[in-house]
């Protein structure tokens, strides 16, 4: 997609200061290490309740490991009761294993500037993950391609408040599905600075993305460190199959990250109930991450959840619904009485364009994943449509809110300047504080500034052309794609990178294979 920002506008003064202080605005921002106390929402009885009920699940009806014999030897091994496909593990014998993960784990970067860390008090932000569609103001929805994944992860490198790229934020139709594994994993090594995901659709797709991790790395420090995530999903209910666990495997035998997540949508894939849902999520997250532990115990492996529900009306999937903020909650709280990282929430929201109602149903999933203590918020920047499209505006509109949460997260600033004292002893009562001293040194850094929002008089909004939010973020994504500045790729890690993808290209056929 070529990207033009128009000319036929004259900025004004006023646009022009707004200019200038998102270019000041524009560094990438750390990830964000809380000073807020988490909220529970759940009482320590409730996920006593919980725990139980997943226990009872894993023991008496158990998981279904299909087509992966190398799990079921593993399970057998360790104790627990293989029958077929079916494993009933012992209650308790999750927990027990899951010991040996790491409570906190490093996400090495390119860039060691922008390595992240899962766990104790970091939140870190990541953008939407898997769309085949995008959607934009010019030219509507659409099916996705190379150029709109090079451009979302453009997007992510610029936007102060994401500090993880993620996983294929757009899946490039253009490609054959047995290939675009190789291009999408090159676009964010290549594209960017930041960490990633790796692509774990099959046991071979995650064995490529490990070596082109370790033609970028180095083999050896693969050894001793994380340098991607694989994204493992469950087929609920309780079930795993030998894609997924294949490729869970090969993350795992080398030391990097898994993020176990049941798909579970309320009244589909689980019960009609959060609780219900939730001992579903947890006996399913169990299972997966004790896995990883007997494949190779101190691997790094993060416990998620994908929270929402499905239309009792309709059918379709529904976000930001009190439920699932419940759930949320639930996840984290869970997580840290396990020990483990979790990932959940993001902006989610059902709506097919970046409206009231996307945003409505992104802040009642975002905010309460931030006051949960979620350590990986994925699907934080362009969700739309259930996770069908990526949204160029609501990317942006989705950036400035998570600019606003990490202000959030830092707390309130208690030092002297923050006290504020010698402005409260400089203005006498009745007086106010435009003009004395400290006003005028901290007035141009005193409050977030959206880089959409306006907030100036009606007569001054219509007469710079009634732009609405939407319209607004149309012209940031475009000034961020010119303002993006190629980070550069090492001349000789590059040539190992590209000769690798074409001996795979011509070793894989165009559909996707199971291994």
């Amino acid at each position: 997609m070529s990207v033009e920002v128009p000319t036929s506008h004259r900025p004004n003064g006023r646009e022009q200061r707004r200019a200038a202080r998102g270019k000041a605005r524009a560094a990438q921002l750390p990830y964000i290490q809380r000073r807020l106390p988490v909220v529970e929402l759940l009482s320590s009885e409730a996920v006593d309740v919980i725990e139980h009920n997943a226990e009872t699940l894993l023991e008496e009806i158990g998981v279904e490991f299909r087509r992966d014999p190398e799990s079921l030897r593993l399970w057998r091994e360790a104790g627990a009761d293989v029958q077929g496909e079916r494993v009933r593990i012992p209650r308790g014998m999750a927990k027990q294993l899951l010991a040996t993960a790491p409570a906190e784990f490093k996400l090495e970067a390119r860039n060691p500037l922008k390595s992240v860390r899962f766990g104790g008090n970091a939140t870190v932000f990541s953008p939407v993950g898997g769309p085949p569609f995008v959607s934009c103001l010019d030219r509507g929805r659409r099916y996705g391609t190379l150029e709109d994944l090079h451009n979302f992860i453009k997007l992510a490198h610029v936007a102060p408040a994401i500090h993880f790229s993620g996983g294929a934020m757009v899946e490039p139709m253009d490609i054959a599905a047995g290939k675009r594994h190789l291009d999408t994993q090159y676009a964010f090594f290549r594209y960017s600075d930041q960490g990633c995901e790796a692509t774990p659709e099959t046991p071979g797709h995650a064995r490529d993305a490990i070596a082109m991790a370790e033609l970028l790395f180095g083999t050896e420090f693969l050894e001793t460190n994380t340098v991607v995530l694989g994204n493992i999903n469950s087929n609920s209910p309780l079930t795993f199959d030998g894609r997924m666990l294949g490729s869970l495997r090969a993350f795992a035998e080398k030391g990097q990250g898994c993020i176990i997540v049941p798909a579970v949508l309320a009244g589909a894939m689980g019960p009609v109930t959060p609780a219900g849902c939730m001992s579903e999520i947890l006996a399913e997250t169990l299972a997966g991450m004790a896995l990883t532990q007997l494949v190779r115990p101190g691997a790094p492996v993060i416990m998620g959840s994908f929270v929402g529900a499905v239309s009792m009306r309709t059918g379709a999937p529904t976000f930001g619904t009190p439920e699932a903020t419940q759930m949320i909650f639930a996840t984290a709280q869970l997580a840290r009485r396990l020990g483990v990282p979790c990932r959940s929430g993001g902006s989610l929201c059902a709506s097919k364009v970046a409206d009231a109602q996307a945003a409505y149903e992104s802040a009642h999933t975002l905010l309460p994943t931030l006051l949960a203590g979620v350590h990986l918020v994925t699907h934080s920047a362009g969700w739309l449509e259930g996770g069908l499209v990526a949204g160029y505006e609501k990317f942006v509109m989705d950036a400035d809110q998570l600019a606003m949460m990490q202000v959030l997260a830092g707390g309130m600033d208690l030092s002297e300047r923050g006290q504020a004292m010698d402005a409260l002893r400089e203005v006498p009562p009745g007086g106010h504080f435009l003009g004395c001293a400290h006003t005028q040194a901290n007035f141009e850094a005193a409050f977030h500034q959206s880089s959409i929002a306006d907030y100036s008089s009606y007569e001054q909004w219509s007469a710079e052309g009634s732009l609405t939010a939407e319209q607004r973020a149309n012209r940031v994504w475009k000034q961020w794609l010119q303002d993006y500045e190629d980070p550069g790729l090492d001349p000789s890690r590059d040539e190992a990178l590209q000769d690798f993808m074409s001996r795979r290209r011509e070793e894989l056929g165009d559909a996707v294979e199971e291994e």
